[in-house]
């Protein structure tokens, strides 16, 4: 997979509705890509220049309209510290997305996605949608890594890709909303529509609410 636009879909930030369904997404990374402000800039339009690395699981919540469906997703965020790092089967629990991020000024970063991925797919469910993110492509002075380099990985491993910027807001919402869209077009081929009666859909055994339910990934 590669960058992309949304060209069929609708999503745009809704309030007070009872959403359709509930998605889990985990923001992976090493320690200081930019998880956090990522994460604030799109669920709260802030972004922190002093921000300080995460210690232990955060998380925030936005309800968005995906075409016809009130979706509500939970966006969890993590230290990428090696010391934190004991948590993340329960962190990956649930998942049915993934952001992996890394810092474009930083070659280390960029090495450790192969080591990140693999976690990610000893831990998570073998389906769960993954987008690849250049993050801090505002300084492109000091660019380390080529775009062509996560084009290439991103298409190797089979990942959606983009490079953003929490800074400045630049792709910030169109990367949520690729990775969204993503996970609600694979839901809907699966053919596990709302049951309806209050019963739970499945979207890859995670569950996910139906029109009543009230289960959470």
């Amino acid at each position: 997979m590669s960058e992309r636009k949304i060209e069929s879909a609708q999503i745009i930030p809704v309030e007070d509705v009872e959403p359709d369904f509930l998605l889990k997404i985990v923001l992976i990374g090493e320690s200081g890509v930019g998880k956090t402000n990522l994460l604030s800039r799109f669920s709260r339009d802030h972004f922190n220049p002093s921000s300080k690395s995460t210690i232990g699981v955060e998380f925030a919540t936005k309800t968005l309209k995906v075409d016809d469906k009130n979706v509500k997703v939970q966006i969890w965020d993590t230290a990428g510290q090696e010391r934190y790092r004991a948590i993340t089967s329960a962190y990956y629990r649930g998942a049915v997305g993934a952001m992996l991020l890394y810092d474009i000024t930083s070659s280390l970063t960029f090495s450790s996605l192969e080591r990140w991925l693999r976690e990610l797919r000893e831990n998570a469910d073998p389906n769960i949608v993954v987008m690849l993110v250049g993050n801090k492509s505002d300084m492109t002075d000091l660019r380390s890594i080529a775009h062509q380099d996560g084009v290439n990985l991103a298409k190797d491993q089979g990942l959606l890709f983009i490079e953003t910027s929490a800074k400045t807001s630049e792709n910030v919402n169109q990367a949520f909303a690729m990775l969204i869209f993503e996970i609600v077009r694979l839901y809907s081929s699966t053919g596990f529509e709302d049951s309806g009666g209050g019963a739970d859909a499945q979207f890859n055994g995670v569950s996910v609410l139906g029109e009543n339910g009230k289960s959470c990934c």
